[in-house]
């Protein structure tokens, strides 16, 4: 029996993006809606307790009146919305993270897809912080830079416009007030004492993402090298079919430049150790929209369905 989907916010980035992983699977069924009742309540209701599984695809309180549409008790719900990515009931859907986050996605109920920046952040920090390494009072701080994409389509249309300001063509950093919106979850899933210091910028490519990381050594437990930090990642990440830890030194072959664009179109991601015995750089590279976003849920989605997980998936 082929399992029914609802992707409600099916015409925005990410459920574009989700409706085209499951060109060709012969094991899902899509509830369409008409695009005149894409905002009818009975309607998305009625497609919601219809559904199996009901992506929502949707700005925060949309996506908690939708969570408020069920009464299907047996439908599963896969939020890619910042709404309940820290509620309490709420899986966070971040599978890679250890076993015990991977066989909470496959028994969950209700799964809160990881925020892209906060996608490249935990996978850099949760890690350190869980083997010990990264002390949780670290005054831990990050910058990213990523493709337009991840604005939404209005920012989509200024940046693609004939017209435009020619500021767009230059990198901007933004949330200048330290109060991103991925700050919340990345401080909760990390478990660090306070919220880390984010610098996200956005530049004028469509998507990818590179978000890195600084650290001083000697600030960490023991130590370590750039070389033990690189092992350790290689350890952790062992096996994983959605995280490449990169050859040390794997930088030199993009002549000591690592492009934020370079894994568009991939549903992976990348990890790079970097640096000296003094300072070192964790860099991860990945599609906002991929692993990000879209790629990530059906990821999920491929978990509770007991089928290989990157199924649908670009690996």
């Amino acid at each position: 029996m082929k399992t029914k989907i609802f992707i409600d916010g099916s015409e925005g980035t990410t459920g574009l993006r989700i409706h085209e992983r499951f060109a060709g699977r012969d094991d899902i069924e899509l509830l369409p809606i008409s695009a005149e009742l894409r905002k009818d309540t009975a309607e998305r209701k009625r497609l919601i307790n219809e559904a199996d599984v009901a992506f929502l695809c949707l700005p925060d309180a949309a996506a908690r009146e939708s969570v408020g549409l069920v009464e299907n008790e047996n439908v599963r719900i896969i939020d890619t919305s910042t709404a309940h990515r820290t509620e309490e009931g709420w899986v966070y859907g971040f599978p890679e993270l250890s076993a015990k986050h991977r066989e909470a996605v496959r028994n969950a109920k209700r799964i809160a897809v990881p925020g892209c920046y906060a996608t490249g952040f935990i996978t850099a920090v949760y890690p350190l912080t869980a083997g010990g390494i990264l002390p949780k009072d670290y005054p831990v701080s990050a910058f990213a830079m990523s493709g337009y994409s991840g604005a939404g389509k209005k920012t989509i249309a200024v940046y693609e416009a004939e017209e435009r300001d020619t500021e767009l063509d230059a990198p901007r950093e933004y949330a200048l007030s330290q109060n991103h919106k991925h700050l919340k979850e990345m401080q909760k899933i990390t478990g660090l004492d306070r919220a880390p210091l984010f610098s996200p910028i956005i530049c004028d490519y469509y998507s990818g993402m590179l978000l890195t990381l600084p650290l001083y050594t000697d600030m960490l437990a023991g130590k370590q090298k750039p070389e033990e930090i690189h092992a350790f990642f290689c350890d952790y990440f062992k096996g994983e079919k959605f995280i490449r830890v990169m050859p040390f030194g794997k930088e030199a072959e993009y002549n000591g430049f690592l492009a934020g664009n370079s894994c568009s179109g991939w549903d992976g991601m990348e990890i790079y150790v970097t640096g000296n015995e003094e300072r070192v750089l964790v860099s991860t590279r990945f599609d906002n929209l991929g692993k990000g976003a879209s790629g990530a849920a059906v990821q999920c989605l491929n978990l509770i369905l007991g089928c290989d997980e990157e199924k649908g998936l670009n690996l």
